[in-house]
């Protein structure tokens, strides 16, 4: 990997971590509400996402953060909507769990489970009537798998031969639940094949991989060969929401065991054979300051007015 694109991917990874490590830090000081954290699935976001183009369509899951960021969401307007504020992407409405950004082509973060399967059928048919050289990207997760809409929009995106990619990100857990309680396989990409949908399951916490097999996944359905399934196999380090969840469900070794492959961390090292210390310090620090700016951005930020709850809503 040139030298460019790996501190591309490693500041990228590297702002997701700390931009939850500092939700994290404002929900332990009962500054935010609760959360649900993604920490320890940055590789997979940043792999998938910066393989996809401008005119790419999104849609996700409650675990967003790394999706929103990878995509260039400004860190300030994402605390700024988690904090309820007038200036976050969604005028504050949404909070952290739906956070959408239309102009970036993220059109849903749904916290009901598998609620983003539901849609991209829809968003896929759409794309495709329109002729468009653009593809839908559907992020969830393990537990997702386990609804019955999986199984009806993979059949259906076969059935028409939609443009979707689907991106299981198998991070073991679901909420409490370990997935071997709740499936009798290790890998969902399995199933995807069962609808003679492309299926491949790839290292989750390797950025260079997922990246690499995303590019052959997008290619394979901009060429008109309808929908492809990647898993990534990944592991989620924090608990299912932040900070009341204190993980003494998991089993010790399991969770030390994937603490020796986080992501950041592991990547780094190799960043520090194309780039220099200084280097990697500086990108550092700038993401740190970065922010340390977003926080006080939202903080001083207004409420939204009160005619602002009958703004953006359906009427019957």
């Amino acid at each position: 990997m040139e030298k460019e694109r790996a501190l591309d991917f490693y500041e990228k990874m590297f702002l997701i971590r700390k931009y939850e490590e500092t939700l994290l830090a404002l929900a332990q000081n009962n500054e935010i509400f609760t959360f649900c954290s993604s920490l320890g699935q940055e590789a997979s976001a940043v792999g998938v996402v910066s393989a996809l183009s401008e005119d790419d369509i999104i849609l996700t899951n409650h675990r967003s953060a790394g999706h929103l960021l990878a995509r260039g969401a400004e860190p300030r307007r994402c605390l700024a909507e988690v904090m309820g504020k007038a200036t976050g992407y969604c005028k504050g409405k949404s909070g952290p769990l739906h956070i959408s950004v239309k102009e970036l082509g993220i059109y849903l973060t749904s916290t009901i489970v598998g609620g983003e399967l539901s849609l991209v059928t829809g968003v896929g048919l759409s794309l495709k009537m329109l002729k468009t050289n653009a593809i839908a990207v559907c992020f969830f997760g393990d537990g997702a798998a386990c609804e019955g809409i999986f199984h009806e929009s993979l059949n259906l995106a076969s059935v028409w031969e939609l443009p979707i990619l689907y991106v299981c990100e198998n991070n073991q857990w679901q909420a409490f639940v370990h997935r071997k309680e709740t499936m009798r396989i290790d890998h969902i990409s399995e199933w995807a094949k069962r609808y003679k949908i492309p299926a491949i399951t790839v290292d989750g916490n390797d950025v260079e991989e997922v990246y690499k097999n995303t590019k052959k996944a997008v290619d394979s359905i901009r060429s008109q060969n309808g929908p492809y399934f990647i898993e990534t196999y990944t592991y989620r380090l924090r608990g299912h929401m932040e900070p009341m969840d204190q993980q003494e469900y998991v089993d010790k070794e399991e969770l030390e065991n994937w603490r020796k492959k986080d992501p950041v961390i592991c990547f780094k090292q190799k960043v520090l054979e194309l780039a220099s210390a200084k280097e990697i310090e500086e990108l550092e620090n700038n993401i740190e300051l970065e922010l340390q700016r977003a926080v006080h951005f939202a903080k001083e930020s207004p409420y939204p007015n009160l005619d602002e709850l009958t703004k953006d809503v359906f009427v019957v």
